[in-house]
């Protein structure tokens, strides 16, 4: 099933002239880095029967294996409330937050 998008998340697309495009259910987490920042996130095109497009993590990126934990965005709610309004962001879009209000929405060439 296929998320709606949230007024808010419209807002946001609309801000930096990006169609809204719905979440998935999933989302890929750098658990372990939650304590750091900024927040990074990344949307790659869905990968052909992939479940996941976005790629969030903050602080510094590792190249590690498990860096990743694949998790139901639901849960984002408690864990990083900060990125549910850039979710409806397109593929190809990232953002960088940081938790003092600083905010840069962009999309990939």
């Amino acid at each position: 099933m296929t998320e709606l998008i949230s007024e808010t998340q419209q807002r946001i697309c609309d801000k930096f002239g990006l169609p809204a495009q719905a979440p998935e259910p999933m989302v890929a987490l750098a658990i372990g880095s939650l304590e750091q920042s900024p927040i990074y996130g990344t949307r790659i095109d869905l990968p052909e029967n992939g479940t996941i497009s976005w790629f969030i993590h903050c602080g510094e990126h590792s190249e590690a294996l498990d860096f990743y934990q694949p998790l139901h965005a639901a849960h984002l709610r408690e864990m990083l409330p900060q990125v549910l309004d850039y979710l409806a962001l397109p593929s190809g879009a990232r953002f960088i937050l940081d938790r003092e209000g600083y905010e840069d929405v962009w999309q990939e060439a």
